[in-house]
């Protein structure tokens, strides 16, 4: 074993000192012109990141949370309705539909992406039924044509929780475009992440995305100062925020690209000793967790630690066995047991652009003798 050192789990201190001077003068632009509300900076970052995706159209939010409630109430979702999504998950997802007044409804993972379950999307359809939330966990989409295929036929809206999938794509569509409508958080630690809380809003459909626009800006429609046609909410992109995210949108590729190289090495040299991240043939996953699958994960966590490798856990504890979720859903353990085997065994891995060689060989060396 070599020499002992610290590998954190995330350095977005890294990040910044190889954008420095691009970012500091973005943020000092704004400054300067002291647009800081709905800025000229916000237009630029939703044009920008709505070509990345593939075309259609972006609005950018104040977080991810906000953008999944806005992009559900876009689509009608509201009281008395039902929304079909995974047990895996955040609870934003959840919380965001119970936030609009629907009722969440829950469906086990594959095991093999962590992903809803598409064949148990059919069983869970009911009359309430409104739509679908699909979740890009970990930065893998979906499986996305069967579960769109489900939608065409029964009627409902398909929303992607993109909060994960900056850059992931499914059949060659990127995340943002595969349903009727997407959210996507840019929280600091995303592959493509805000120095503060961000999120954006995309559809192939402008008049969704201008619903969005008013819902998030008080009601009102742009340029209307006060006339408020809808009952909306505070939830503009920062300009500061969307200028730091113009510098960093062009790096995006190169560093997803960097997460897969880092992830493919973890993959070679770990599958034989814990059960490592599969990814589908028909998608581009961009390794924005890392997870591998491990009986004593809390043991392994802390030899790690013993060792100076962060890791974290994403996510231990399912979405419908939250307190708080009990409370309203009523789940119970056992209700669906693959998630719950997940929330169990699941470890992350330090990935991020900026780790060095020497890191990436130290993790991997490192988990595998803890395993031995």
């Amino acid at each position: 074993m070599s020499t002992k050192i610290n590998v954190p789990f995330n350095d977005l201190k890294a990040q910044y000192l190889s954008i420095k001077d691009e970012v500091d003068q973005a943020i000092g632009s704004v400054i300067e012109r002291t647009a800081f509300i709905m800025g000229p900076d916000v237009q630029q970052f939703e044009e920008a990141f709505a070509t990345y995706c593939g075309g259609g159209f972006a609005a950018g939010v104040a977080n991810g949370t906000d953008g999944l409630q806005l992009a559900l109430r876009a689509v009608g979702v509201g009281p008395g309705d039902e929304v079909i999504t995974t047990a895996h998950s955040f609870v934003a997802t959840a919380e965001g539909i119970l936030n609009v007044g629907a009722k969440p409804v829950f469906v086990d993972i594959r095991w093999d992406t962590c992903n809803i379950d598409e064949e148990a999307i059919e069983q869970a359809i009911t009359p309430r039924t409104k739509a679908i939330v699909a979740v890009h966990i970990y930065g893998q989409t979906s499986n996305m044509e069967p579960i769109l295929a489900i939608a065409r036929r029964h009627g409902l809206k398909v929303v992607e929780d993109a909060a994960q999938a900056q850059g992931a794509s499914c059949d060659g569509v990127r995340a943002g475009l595969l349903g009727d409508i997407a959210a996507f958080s840019l929280y600091p630690g995303k592959n493509l992440g805000a120095y503060g809380d961000a999120g954006v809003v995309t559809s192939k459909d402008e008049k969704l995305i201008s619903v969005v626009r008013q819902l998030r800006d008080h009601g009102r429609a742009r340029g209307a100062k006060y006339d408020h046609g809808m009952i909306g909410v505070n939830s503009r992109l920062d300009t500061i925020q969307a200028a730091i995210l113009n510098v960093k949108l062009p790096h995006l590729d190169g560093w997803n690209a960097a997460r897969r190289k880092i992830g493919a090495y973890y993959n070679s040299r770990l599958s034989n000793a814990v059960e490592t991240p599969v990814t589908l043939p028909n998608c581009e996953h961009i390794m924005h967790v890392y997870c591998i699958r491990v009986a004593d994960r809390d043991g392994l966590a802390a030899k790690l630690k013993e060792r100076g490798v962060s890791t974290g856990m994403h996510y231990p504890t399912p979405q419908h066995l939250h307190s708080g979720m009990i409370e309203v859903l009523g789940h119970t353990p056992g209700d669906f047991p693959k998630a719950e085997k997940t929330a169990d065994t699941l470890l992350s891995l330090p990935i991020y652009a900026e780790m060095t060689d020497v890191q990436v060989e130290y993790v991997a060396d490192s988990v595998s003798a803890s395993m031995s």
